[in-house]
């Protein structure tokens, strides 16, 4: 399953998985259970984390693409984006950590493969 692959991006992609449906059905769940005034609270709380949902949703479908593709500039980007994700939203800092620094580790790791496989040019 890993051959030629990075466990790191694996890791950060399927963390990120995770984290973007606990998003997305979480904030999802808050809008459809309530009625009258938490109703507008949680669409207040909704349109506040839709932006760090949105960044975190992107980050993993690049993780993936990263990992399953061995390409650098997706991991690179998708690090940048769960940083961007986070810093946008400060209360859930802590909850993309783990990602980026997967994310940015996989990067050295899939660079580092993709030369080992990278064919020597005879002069």
């Amino acid at each position: 399953m890993f051959d030629h692959k990075s466990k790191t991006a694996f890791f950060s992609a399927v963390l990120g998985t995770i984290y973007s449906l606990y998003l997305v059905i979480y904030f999802s769940g808050a809008m459809t259970g309530t009625e009258g005034t938490e109703q507008v609270g949680a669409a207040i709380a909704t349109a506040l984390v839709t932006p760090h949902m949105v960044l975190v949703c992107v980050a993993t479908i690049l993780n993936w693409v990263g990992y399953f593709g061995n390409k650098v500039w997706a991991l690179l980007t998708a690090g940048i984006l769960y940083a961007v994700g986070g810093v946008i939203f400060m209360i859930y800092f802590f909850f993309v950590v783990p990602m980026i620094i997967l994310s940015f580790v996989a990067v050295s790791k899939v660079s580092r493969l993709n030369k080992e496989e990278a064919p020597e040019i005879v002069r």
